[in-house]
């Protein structure tokens, strides 16, 4: 079922508080909202000094934070190893009930190197789970249509680094714009996120396509193979007749 979302717009814009109390409105107690941090805190601002403008965020979407999810702090390549202390610093003054996950792409945090140990060290002693953005199948696409041109273009191409910790996994996922060409793929993480859930954990995994319009038919296959290897994880079923309930 889908029980979570990943809040990109909020990496855009940040949202009234009256848009705020109609989203919760609209979700059950149990729905969990991943909300990016905004552009100016993670990329202009690399972290640093944004005391202000995080309070103020937080505080606009304060009639969310009982379905709060981990925060996604997605940080630039900009962002290298010389700023692991800003890091740091913006995670230790964030409110005690809030949680957050980091995103890297800098290069050096995927060499197994100083750099990596150093970011694994400090995610692993606040018990901050690292994103892992997996866009293995969009690489192997011939860019033959402009959105896969375009996917390919803007997202990262790094290596799959999962850091064990206690927090909830994150895993974003990038389609081949063949979805039948995704399943090998997927095959891997159906395994490794249905272990996750036997062991009583959430994880929190999100499906993306080089056409957006084509993510929700991934996100059907991916609750398919699931259901298949978690039998409680109910696979999607959807009513075209039903209306949209106008989230984001």
């Amino acid at each position: 079922m889908l029980n979570c979302v990943e809040g990109n717009t909020t990496f855009y814009a940040t949202p009234s508080r009256e848009q705020c109390r109609q989203w919760r409105s609209q979700v059950p107690d149990d729905f969990r909202f991943l909300f990016k941090f905004p552009r100016q805190v993670t990329h202009d601002r690399l972290l640093a000094g944004a005391g202000s403008e995080v309070q103020a965020f937080l505080e606009i979407l304060a009639p969310l934070e009982d379905v709060f999810g981990p925060f996604l702090l997605q940080l630039p390549a900009a962002f290298g190893p010389q700023h692991l202390d800003n890091l740091w610093r913006f995670i230790d003054a964030l409110p005690a009930a809030l949680s957050c996950t980091v995103e890297m792409r800098h290069s050096a945090f995927f060499s197994k190197g100083e750099a990596e140990r150093a970011l694994n060290r400090g995610l692993r002693q606040r018990n901050i789970a690292r994103v892992c953005f997996d866009s293995r199948a969009l690489f192997t696409a011939a860019p033959d249509s402009e959105a896969t041109r375009d996917a390919q273009r803007k997202k990262p191409r790094v290596p799959v680094h999962l850091l064990p910790v206690d927090a909830s996994p994150v895993i974003r996922y990038i389609g081949h714009p063949d979805l039948e060409a995704n399943r090998p793929f997927l095959a891997p993480w159906v395994e490794r996120v249905g272990t996750w859930i036997e062991e009583g954990r959430r994880p929190f995994v999100f499906m993306h396509m080089p056409d957006k319009g084509d993510a929700l038919s991934l996100a059907v296959l991916w609750s398919k193979l699931l259901s298949e290897r978690v039998p409680q994880a109910a696979a999607l079923c959807f009513n075209e007749k039903q209306p949209q309930m106008g989230l984001f």
